[in-house]
């Protein structure tokens, strides 16, 4: 992977229009949002996004935000069944954050307004798999993405140091190899220009479409990822890629996630028999961790020759369904199954990049002036597979965290060096060759991987590869040679690991190895993997 050019399109930072701000946040999600509100009271912050705001994964999520805040509940209860469901990785100092500050930012987002829905004067907790207890909070029923980015959106809307540009795609970091000082954008007209920044904080989210079927939105393509190490970002743990287990199977609702929450009310999984068959692959059952159950439900499709299995509500109270469940009901009722009376058609599809820019305790990278906060970030704290509703948790602390250092800090005038940027100005057509990485991500480097099915992967990337030296004149294309990097790092990571680990299972090498209970860390022109026990410092120089 050699000779990856550090910039997507032709430029000379001494022509291009530019503006200044102090903060430059990308991604509108609640990572960047949150972010956002806790520097405004004084720093400027513009915040871009490459469509509009509310075209975020944060916005679709239904199952709600994990917080130890009953009383029966302990943060050490919730730390032991996230690192259960780590499989050995998680670094248990990113966790310790995670859980015990998680619940005042749970306070936090109630004290802005958020209103989680209570049942009997209090909260209403519920369950999902792999958690120990009741502590998901939800709001709206299975709507708390949306109603958590919804408020967080007005709130911001309301703040006169808060910038949003929306339609405006990052390119790049404007970055020397040690310092990040900004971005290049393509704004809504399709001009390029420059924004500098004294900190610059990704919150770009996932790279769900690195898969013909996934639960993330159309803009989820892995900029943030992609960009970073394009600038000299150590990127980590990208072999784990979270497929979640009961995704709508109806060519209606490509994508359409059913949430795991139902199945912490008691919904079953049933193959095409009726047979209920989890209970044959773990004790947990249907509230066994994400990669066990996913995997579970393959076997059953390859095992039964159909392109899905069935979750089963039917048993459930209706008045319960239609509260607790709103969106799935209406949306299932919309292409005509009656959920109390029909099985819902699932199949596992992709959900959620474990893996992404290495940061420390406090969302640094490797770059000064550089953060990187929620999906597009690995903290560590997710190990190995992520516990359920644990991301919008990850990102409100480690949002925080980025905030609170960039206040502490008397920042420098921005003060870049020279930069530009020679590519070869050839045309090149995007999307079938967007089919073509997507089919060859399912194919071999999906939920289940094999030594000869990666490298015929790695042959496929490879020929596509002379495009990353050829100018992204338009953001189809910018999207593409993202994908084609992001794809081709995958891959090396998923071959690197010769085992089976949380969501990372091989057939040639089915049983977990302690050789590999490390991380591998992936920076540019150089490969460098870490022990577990040391990887994490104060910070990272």
């Amino acid at each position: 992977m050699q000779g990856i050019p550090s910039y997507l399109v032709n430029f000379d930072l001494s022509s291009l229009p530019r503006e200044e701000t102090d903060v430059l946040i990308v991604g509108s999600g609640i990572a960047g949002l949150f972010t956002a509100l806790k520097v405004a009271s004084r720093y400027r912050v513009v915040m871009i996004t490459k469509d509009d705001p509310s075209q975020c994964s944060t916005e679709l999520a239904q199952g709600g935000i994990a917080a130890a805040i009953d009383e029966e509940d302990s943060p050490a209860l919730h730390a032991r069944d996230t690192i259960r469901a780590g499989a050995g990785l998680n670094d248990p100092e990113a966790v310790r954050v995670l859980v015990t500050e998680g619940p005042r930012r749970v306070e936090e987002l109630m004290e802005w307004g958020i209103p989680f829905d209570r049942e009997g004067g209090g909260l209403h907790l519920g369950k999902e798999g792999a958690h120990s207890h009741r502590r998901v909070l939800h709001a709206g029923g299975d709507a708390t993405g949306a109603v958590v980015w919804k408020g967080l959106a007005a709130r911001a809307a309301a703040e006169k140091n808060i910038r949003l540009l929306p339609r405006t795609m990052a390119l790049d970091l404007l970055a020397d190899g040690r310092r990040c000082y900004g971005a290049l954008v393509l704004d809504g007209e399709g001009r390029v220009k420059a924004i500098l920044a004294r900190a610059t904080v990704l919150a770009t989210g996932g790279a769900g479409r690195l898969y013909p079927i996934t639960t993330n939105p159309p803009v989820a393509t892995g900029d943030g990822v992609a960009m970073a190490f394009r600038a000299g970002a150590e990127v980590m743990d990208l072999e784990f890629y979270q497929f979640h287990p009961t995704v709508l199977a109806h060519p209606g609702a490509p994508g359409f996630l059913i949430t795991e929450a139902l199945r912490g009310e008691g919904a079953v999984l049933r193959n095409r028999h009726g047979e209920r068959f989890m209970p044959r692959y773990h004790p947990l059952a249907e509230l066994a961790p994400r990669d066990v159950v996913a995997r579970a439900i393959m076997k059953e499709m390859d095992r039964t020759g159909t392109r899905c299995v069935f979750l089963d509500v039917t048993h459930l109270d209706t008045e319960m369904l239609e509260k607790r469940f709103p969106t799935v009901v209406s949306t299932c009722r919309r292409l005509g199954l009656d959920v109390c009376r029909d099985w819902i058609p699932v199949a596992p599809a992709a959900h959620y990049w474990i893996g992404g820019v290495r940061t420390d305790l406090y969302g640094r990278t490797n770059l000064e002036g550089l953060y990187a906060c929620g999906e597009v970030a690995c903290t560590g704290a997710h190990g190995a597979n992520r516990l359920a509703s644990n991301s919008l948790l990850e990102a409100v602390v480690f949002g925080g965290r980025i905030a609170a250092d960039i206040l502490q800090k008397e920042w420098r005038i921005i003060n870049p060096p020279p930069l530009s940027c020679r590519l070869k100005e050839e045309a090149f057509s995007e999307e079938d060759k967007q089919k073509l990485i997507k089919r060859t991500m399912e194919r071999w480097a999906g939920l289940v991987r094999n030594g000869p099915g990666l490298k015929e992967a790695t042959a496929r990337l490879e020929a596509l590869w002379p495009l990353l030296k050829k100018e992204a004149r338009t953001r189809r294309e910018a999207e593409l040679s993202n994908l084609l990097l992001l794809a081709r790092l995958v891959v090396e990571a998923a071959a690197w690991r010769k085992e089976s680990r949380g969501v990372h299972y091989r057939t040639d090498f089915p049983g977990v190895d302690p050789a590999y209970c490390r991380h591998l860390v992936l920076r540019k022109e150089e490969l460098k993997v870490t022990p577990l026990e040391v990887w994490r410092t104060e910070g990272i120089s």
